[in-house]
Order: C-alpha cells, then structure tokens, then sequence
C-alpha cells in the first residue's frame, strides 16, 4: 500500500464524507439497521454513531485497507455496537447464505472495482427477509451535470481512491436480484452538484 494510499487518502475520504450534508444521509438511513448487519466498505467507521444498538446484534465490517480499520478504531471504542472486521473487498463476502438480516451501504458502491459481482455476493447472503440499505451517490439526471461527471471522473477516481461520479446506483442494484422497496434522489445541499446527487432507499431480495 502506497504512503498516499496510508496516510493521505483516508484524511482526504474522513473530509469528504465527513461533511454536514453527509452526515445527515447516514443519520437517515443506518439506525434502519437491524439483527446481524453486515456494512459494506465501513471505512472510517462513520456509521457507528448512527446505529441503535438495541436493535443490532452485531455488525460486520467489510473493510479491506488496514489504514481504514486503524483510523475507524476510536469510533468502535466510543460504541456499544460490537464490530467484527472482515478484512476483504466488497467481491468476497466470506459469510453463509441467508446469513444476514440487514445489509449497510453508505457511499460504497461507487469505489468498488467489480460492482456487479459485489452485489450479488451480498443478494447470496441476505436473508429472504432481509433488507439492503443504501446511500449513495452517483450519475445526476442532468445532462449537463452528467457530462461534467463523465469528463472528470478518470481523474477524480486517482485521487479519490477510485470513487466513481457517474454509475446509475438503482440500475446496478436492480440488475443484482434485488427490488427498491423506496428510493429518494436529490442533489445535497452546500456540494458541487457533479458529486453530490444522492441516492437513499431500501431494497429486498427477489
């Protein structure tokens, strides 16, 4: 892992998605999160404040890079909801089918190299009762909010530790097995549009 990678890219991720207009997209969706969840890329570990604990029995924390899991340590000491790290990609899930009750994606899937793949492995571990929650940003339905996406997101993914501008979020979930129970999409307030269109929902298994 590179030095950019260790000790620059998480400060650069903690003050991107650490901003006020973020913080409320999770304070909206996580506490949602029930039984045993499984959160994909938890990262920082900014999600932690966010859940109710009484209705968490536990939550696995997929989260590949070291320097995350080192720099999310101080919000899982300060939380009553036990974290058991998995230390893989989104595309390994190494967890039992029907083996999850809620599963947590708050700005996620735009990083994930194989999205397609990482979707499905997390529709073979939902439980057929489960829920997927997701936040999310992703391609706005403006066009010319779109082009500007599509013309800096090869630069914007070098320096952002791969994040993608432009992927049609409910269209990779949708094509994965799953249904959108509910879905909300706007553009954040107080963020340069090209980053900032949002989308918030639940899904199921079908």
């Amino acid at each position: 892992m590179s030095i950019y990678e260790n000790y620059v890219l998480p400060h650069v991720i903690n003050c991107a998605c650490g901003t006020k207009p973020i913080l409320s997209q999770r304070e909206k969706i996580v506490p949602k999160a029930k039984g045993r969840v499984l959160e994909v890329g938890m990262g920082l570990g900014l999600n932690i404040p966010y859940y109710n604990s009484s209705e968490v029995e536990f939550v696995w924390g997929l989260e590949p890079s070291s320097a995350m899991r080192k720099k999310a340590a101080k919000q899982l000491d300060q939380s009553e909801v036990e974290v058991r790290w998995i230390d893989l990609p989104g595309e390994e899930i190494p967890l039992e089918d029907n083996s999850v009750d809620s599963i947590l994606m708050t700005y996620t899937l735009c990083t994930i190299p194989d999205w397609n793949k990482a979707l499905h492995q997390m529709h073979r571990v939902l439980k057929p009762s489960g829920k997927m929650l997701f936040c999310e940003h992703g391609i706005a339905p403006d066009e010319a909010v779109s082009k500007i996406q599509k013309t800096i997101n090869p630069f914007w993914k070098k320096i952002c530790g791969g994040c993608n501008l432009d992927r049609p979020i409910p269209t990779y979930i949708e094509q994965a097995g799953f249904k959108i129970e509910s879905l909300e999409k706007y553009y954040l307030p107080k963020m340069p549009k090209f980053a900032g269109f949002n989308y918030i929902g639940v899904a199921c298994k079908v």
